[in-house]
C-alpha cells in the first residue's frame, strides 16, 4: 500500500515539474517555431493521411526549435487541375514541402511546380518514368533533384519480382493484370522469357467486375503458374471468381504483385483456399518499429473522431505500404530539417504560382541532404540514390498459409513470412526443415488422393476373388503400381483410391486437335491427382504434367519370338558337307581307285613274282585288283592306311595326292562335325535393329501412341528415322492398341513379326512365354515415373517417398516379386549352348545316325559272314562226301571252340593225288 502511494506521489511531481517547465519556457520565449508540412490527399480519410499526421506529431517529439504543422488538401486522383490549385496554394500558405499525391495522374502536375519553386516534393506511390532522370539535361535534372521518392525504386523492384520466379523455377506462367502500369511492374519478369522457353501469356482484365472470362482463359490453358498483378482492392474477388471456375485447387500457384497482399484477409473474404499464393511485402506487421506506429496511428484517429474496432494486432496487419511510406516519409524529412535548422536557421518562403519567383533556397539543400541522410523507418532502411529513386530495401517473401479442418477465424491463418530478399543476397529463405515437414504432413492429413492408372500386367491387373468375397475400391486391383503407392502412403500417412483412366491410354499428343489423352488428359482434366504404371517420362510429357524421380529404369528393346531349332536328323553327322560334296567325294573315290586299277595294270613294278624266294619265275602276278585298290582308298581316307603299297612311280604319285586330297577333307570334316554336333542349327534371325533394317521380309512396329513410338518420331538418328518410315508405310498397319496385341502378333505363326516395346514389359513378358526372347540391347535409356497435375505440391514428397524405399531395397523387391514370382509357374528350360567353360554335351540325337551306320554295318558283317559260312559248309559237304548237315554240325561245333586257335587243312581228292605225285617225283630224284 506505501509503495503505490509513493508511486502516485511521484508521477505527481514528475508532472509539476513539467508543467512549471512548459511554463517557463512559453514566459522565456522558447515557443517552438511552427513549419507547415503541405500534402495533398484524396477527399475521403485514407490510412494514408492517418500515417501522415501521426508521423508528424511523432517528429514533433524529437524536435527542440521547431514544431511541424500539417497543411493538407484534399483533391481526386483524377483531378490533375486541382491537383495543381492545391498545390498552388500550398505554396502560398509557405510550405516547407508537399507530400503526395499517390497517384500517376496527378503527381506529375505537382512535381513540376515543386521543381520550379525548388519546394522538395516527396512522393510514396510506385511510379515509373520512362525519361528516367539521369537521361535528362544537367539544368533539367538540378531542377528535378528536388524529388524524393521514397517508395522502392520500380526497377530494384521489378528485379525482386524477377528474382523470385526464377528461384520458383516458373518457365511458363500467364500474367493477369488491369492498368498498363501494373504491367510495367513486370518488365523485368517478361525480360526472363527467352525465345526457347516455352510461351508466357498475358490476359487483361476487363473493366467491369466480372472477370471469369479471362480465368476461364486461362483454365483451359491449363497453365499452373499465375502472376496477378491488380489493384489491391481487387485480389479478393478475382480469387473468389477464380474458385468459382475451379482455378483455386492445389495446383494452381500464384504470385501477387501488390505490396499490400497482406492486409487482405483472404481466409474471410475468399474462404478456404488450397492453392500456393506468394506474395511480397516491404513491412514485418509484428515489428515493434510497426507496433509503435500503430499506437500514434489509433491514437491519432481518435483524436479525429473516428472509431476503430480493430485490436491493435490486426490493425498492424492491416497497415498499408503506402502509409508506411508516408510515415516513413515525414521522419526522413523531420530529422533532415531538424539537422539543416540546426547547423543554419532556416525561414520558410511563400511563393505564388502567378508569379515567376527564382524559388526557395533552403530547398534545394534540404533535398540534397535527405539523399545523404540515412534513416532506419518502419519499412526499413531509408537509403536514397542522387536521383531521389530509394534502392537499397529489404523485402519480405511471404506465403498463405491456412490450416486444414481448422475454423476460418483461427488465428494462424494468413500470410506468413518464408524468406527475405535484398538486391546482394537476393532470396534467402528462413523456414525451418521441422516447419516445412510440419506443412507438408498437414497437407496430406484428411486427404484421399485419387490414382489414375490404366490395366497392363504387371503394373495393374484385375484380381480373382477368393472364397466368394466381394472386391470394391482398391481391393478390386493388385499389381506392382499398387504395392509401390501402398509403400508411398505409408511413407506420408495418406489415403489414396484408384481409379481406371477411360479410354486406357498412357496420354499422347494430337498435334491437329493440340489435345492429350489418356493418363495425361485425367491429370490436366484435374480427375486425378496422381497417375502411375508403367508411363514413360519424356519431354513432351514433361511439358504437360510433373514427373517424380525414376521409380524404374529401362529402354527399347525387340520383342521377337524365338527361332525354331531344326529337328534331330538322323544322319546329322554328315551335315558338315553338303550334298554335293559328299557326291563328288564318292565320285573321287572310286575315280581314283579305278585309276590305280588302271595304272597298277601298267606299271611293270607292280607286276611281281608271287613267290619272294624265288627270282626265276615264269609268272608274276599283280596285287592290285578292284577289291585292294578301292581298300588302299578307303583306308587313307578314314585316316588308317593301309598293309598293301604301290611300288611304281605313277602309282605312287596318284596315291600321294589322293592321300592328300583325304588329308585336306578329312581335317574339314572334323572339324565342321564339332561345331555341328555341338551347336543347335536355328533358322536365319534377326540379332539387332539394324538387322530389322536391312531386310523386308519381318515387319515391325510399336505401340501407337505410346514413347516407343515417340522415340522413332522424333529421332534424328537415320537409321532410327529409316524404320519410323517403314513403319509408317507399311500396310497393314505395324502400330498396335496395346503390348499384348504386339506379343499375340510375335506369337503369331503365319506372320513375321517383331515389336519394339520398353524392356520392363518385355522382361514380364519372356519370363512368362518360353516362346518369346529379347533380340538385342536397349536402343535408347529412360525412366518410369510418378505424374501429376504440373505445379503439384506433392511432387518432392513423392520422390522422397521413393528414394527413401530404393534406397531400403523395397523397390528391388517388388520388382522380383511382380516380375520373377508372381505368376511364374516355372521357368523355361535352358538350351544346350556352348558356354564359357567350353562346348555342351552331346545327346544322342545328334550322334544317333554314326551308331546306325555301325549297327548296320555289324549287320551286313554278320549277314555275310553267314553266306559265307554256309557256302563253306556246301563246299566241304561236296569235297568230303558228307551230308550238309552233318557238315554244317561239324564246322559250327569247330567254330564255338573258342579255345582252339589252329585248324587242320583239309584237302579235296585231286589235291591229295596231286600232292602224292609230287611227293614220289621228288623221292624218285633224291634216289637218281
Amino acid at each position: 500500500m506505501s509503495n503505490d502511494r509513493s508511486e502516485s506521489m511521484r508521477k505527481k511531481c514528475i508532472l509539476i515539474v513539467l508543467i512549471a517547465f512548459s511554463l517557463f519556457y512559453e514566459v522565456n520565449g522558447g515557443r517552438k517555431r511552427e513549419i507547415p508540412i503541405g500534402a495533398i490527399f484524396p477527399p475521403i480519410y485514407t490510412q494514408s493521411e492517418i500515417a501522415f499526421r501521426a508521423a508528424i506529431k511523432r517528429a514533433n517529439l524529437h524536435t527542440n526549435e521547431v514544431e511541424f504543422i500539417p497543411s493538407i488538401k484534399h483533391v481526386s486522383d483524377l483531378d490533375s487541375f486541382k491537383a495543381e490549385m492545391a498545390a498552388c496554394e500550398l505554396l502560398e500558405e509557405g510550405v516547407a514541402a508537399i507530400f503526395g499525391p499517390a497517384s500517376n495522374i496527378t503527381s506529375g502536375i505537382v512535381d513540376s511546380i515543386c521543381n520550379t519553386f525548388q519546394i522538395p516534393h516527396i512522393m510514396t506511390h510506385w511510379t515509373y518514368d520512362p525519361k528516367s532522370y539521369h537521361y535528362a539535361s544537367s539544368k533539367k535534372r538540378r531542377r528535378r533533384d528536388l524529388t524524393i521518392n521514397v517508395y522502392p525504386d520500380s526497377d530494384v523492384l521489378s528485379a525482386a519480382l524477377a528474382d523470385l520466379i526464377k528461384d520458383y523455377d516458373w518457365t511458363s506462367y500467364t500474367i493477369l493484370y488491369d492498368t498498363p502500369d501494373n504491367l510495367i511492374r513486370l518488365k523485368d519478369v517478361l525480360g526472363l522469357h527467352g525465345p526457347k522457353d516455352p510461351p508466357c501469356t498475358i490476359v487483361e482484365l476487363d473493366q467491369g467486375t466480372d472477370y471469369r472470362p479471362a480465368l476461364k482463359k486461362i483454365y483451359y490453358s491449363t497453365e499452373p503458374h499465375i502472376i496477378i498483378s491488380v489493384e489491391t482492392h481487387k485480389i479478393a474477388e478475382i480469387l473468389n471468381q477464380a474458385r468459382d471456375v475451379r482455378m483455386l485447387d492445389e495446383y494452381k500457384s500464384y504470385i501477387i504483385i501488390s505490396l499490400d497482399a497482406h492486409t487482405i484477409d483472404l481466409t474471410k473474404e475468399v474462404g478456404e483456399i488450397t492453392s500456393n499464393i506468394t506474395a511480397l511485402r516491404l513491412l514485418d506487421p509484428t515489428s515493434d518499429e510497426v507496433d509503435n506506429a500503430a499506437s500514434f496511428m489509433r491514437n491519432e484517429e481518435k483524436n479525429l473522431g473516428r472509431i476503430t474496432y480493430l485490436t491493435k494486432e490486426e490493425y498492424m496487419k492491416q497497415m498499408q505500404t503506402e502509409s508506411v511510406m508516408y510515415y516513413d516519409a515525414v521522419q526522413l524529412f523531420a530529422q533532415a530539417f531538424e539537422d539543416m535548422n540546426s547547423v543554419n536557421d532556416i525561414q520558410v518562403e511563400s511563393f505564388s504560382c502567378k508569379e515567376k519567383s527564382a524559388g526557395w533556397n533552403d530547398g534545394y539543400g534540404i533535398a540534397k541532404y535527405m539523399k545523404r541522410k540515412e534513416v532506419t523507418g518502419i519499412s526499413g532502411p531509408l537509403t536514397i540514390d542522387e536521383n531521389g529513386h530509394r534502392r537499397d530495401f529489404l523485402l519480405e517473401v511471404i506465403e498463405f498459409f491456412q490450416k486444414k479442418n481448422a475454423p476460418l477465424s483461427y488465428s494462424e491463418n494468413g500470410f506468413k513470412k518464408i524468406g527475405t530478399w535484398d538486391a546482394l543476397n537476393k532470396i534467402t529463405y528462413t523456414r525451418t526443415e521441422g516447419e516445412i515437414k510440419e506443412q507438408l504432413t498437414e497437407s496430406f492429413q484428411n486427404k484421399t488422393f485419387i490414382v489414375a492408372s490404366r490395366i497392363g500386367a504387371p503394373f495393374l491387373s484385375y484380381r480373382k476373388a477368393e472364397n466368394g468375397e466381394i472386391l470394391e475400391g482398391n481391393a478390386r486391383f493388385e499389381g506392382y503400381s499398387l504395392d509401390l503407392f501402398e509403400g508411398i502412403s505409408k511413407v506420408l500417412g495418406f489415403t489414396y483410391r484408384f481409379e481406371l483412366v477411360p479410354d486406357g491410354k498412357y496420354g499422347s499428343y494430337n498435334p491437329k486437335t493440340k489435345k492429350w489423352d489418356g493418363l495425361v488428359k485425367h491429370l490436366l482434366d484435374r480427375k486425378a491427382d496422381f497417375a502411375i504404371c508403367d508411363l514413360t517420362i519424356t519431354q513432351q510429357r514433361r511439358k504437360a504434367v510433373d514427373f517424380t524421380m525414376p521409380f524404374m529404369t529401362l529402354g527399347i528393346s525387340i520383342l521377337y519370338k524365338k527361332p525354331k531349332k531344326e529337328e534331330k536328323e538322323l544322319f546329322s553327322f554328315l551335315s558338315p558337307l553338303s550334298n554335293d560334296v559328299w557326291i563328288c567325294t564318292a565320285a573321287a573315290y572310286l575315280g581314283v581307285s579305278l585309276l590305280t586299277f588302271v595304272l597298277a595294270r601298267m606299271a611293270d613294278a607292280e607286276w611281281e613274282d608271287p613267290h619272294p624266294c624265288k627270282r626265276q619265275s615264269e609268272e608274276k602276278e599283280n596285287i592290285w585288283n578292284l577289291l585292294n585298290c578301292t581298300w588302299l582308298t578307303m583306308g587313307s581316307v578314314m585316316g588308317q592306311g593301309s598293309d598293301i603299297l604301290p611300288k611304281g612311280n605313277s602309282t605312287r604319285l596318284v596315291t600321294g595326292m589322293w592321300y592328300f586330297f583325304a588329308l585336306i577333307m578329312l581335317a574339314s570334316y572334323t572339324a565342321n562335325l564339332a561345331a555341328f554336333l555341338t551347336m543347335d542349327r536355328m533358322e536365319a534371325t534377326i540379332e539387332s535393329a539394324e538387322d530389322l533394317a536391312k531386310q523386308t521380309k519381318i515387319k515391325y512396329g510399336v505401340l501407337e501412341g505410346g514413347s516407343s513410338a515417340a522415340f522413332f518420331r522424333d529421332s534424328n538418328v537415320s537409321l532410327y528415322k529409316r524404320m519410323w518410315a517403314a513403319m509408317e508405310s507399311s500396310s497393314p498397319s505395324v502400330f498396335t492398341k496395346s503390348n499384348d496385341e504386339g506379343r499375340d502378333r510375335v506369337l503369331n505363326p503365319k506372320s513375321h513379326y517383331a515389336f519394339f516395346m520398353e524392356s520392363t514389359t518385355l522382361e514380364y513378358m519372356t519370363e512368362r512365354n518360353c516362346n518369346l526372347t529379347q533380340i538385342g540391347g536397349l536402343l535408347d535409356s529412360k525412366g518410369y515415373g510418378i505424374a501429376m497435375p504440373r505445379d503439384s505440391p506433392y511432387r518432392k514428397a513423392i520422390t522422397g517417398a521413393i528414394l527413401k524405399m530404393s534406397e531400403e531395397g523395397k523397390l528391388h523387391k517388388l520388382k522380383t516379386r511382380w516380375w520373377k514370382e508372381k505368376g511364374v509357374k516355372g521357368s523355361c528350360a535352358t538350351d544346350s549352348t556352348a558356354s564359357a567353360g567350353g562346348a555342351a554335351e552331346l545327346d544322342i540325337a545328334s550322334v544317333g545316325g554314326v551308331f546306325l551306320l555301325v549297327g548296320l554295318g555289324i549287320c551286313m558283317g554278320v549277314i555275310i559272314a553267314f553266306f559265307e559260312f554256309i557256302w563253306n559248309v556246301r563246299k566241304i559237304a561236296v569235297e568230303e562226301k558228307m551230308s550238309q548237315w552233318e557238315a554244317f554240325k561239324r564246322e559250327l561245333k569247330f567254330a564255338l571252340k573258342v579255345n582252339v586257335t589252329s585248324k587242320p587243312v583239309r584237302r579235296s581228292t585231286s589235291e591229295i593225288s596231286s600232292y602224292t605225285r609230287s611227293k614220289r617225283s621228288r623221292s624218285s630224284s633224291i634216289e637218281l
